[in-house]
């Protein structure tokens, strides 16, 4: 389960920010996850829940925007939603495209006091 490592590097990141910061709490940490970056959201939630945390990540909440996967078509340039890697373009049925969206997998805000 790779969802637990990539909970406790976002921890670590985030802790190292609040330091910066002279935070005393970490409230929120909002992520960004792709519907095709390879992460189960509840193994990631289930892995937050289940990390050891310090006394300043005690009641931090883990909030998930899910990114829907976008194609373009190398075609004719059509984009459409895909479910994987190997949906074909709905104006032309080519396979050639290109991901513009979905692989994300980044931490976007921190809320701390």
């Amino acid at each position: 389960m790779h969802e637990l490592s990539i909970v406790l590097n976002v921890l670590e990141i985030a802790e190292e920010k609040a330091k910066e910061l002279h935070a005393k709490t970490i409230h929120e940490i909002e992520m960004d996850i792709g519907a095709l970056s390879g992460v189960d959201y509840e193994a990631l939630e289930f892995a937050m829940e289940h990390a050891p945390k310090n006394e300043i990540l005690k009641n931090t909440k883990l909030l998930i925007n899910k990114i829907p996967a976008k194609a373009r078509c190398n075609s004719c340039q059509t984009e459409f939603e895909i479910n994987d890697f190997y949906t074909p373009c709905p104006t032309c049925h080519q396979f050639y495209h290109d991901i513009i969206q979905g692989k994300e997998l980044k931490v976007k805000s921190i809320k701390v006091d």
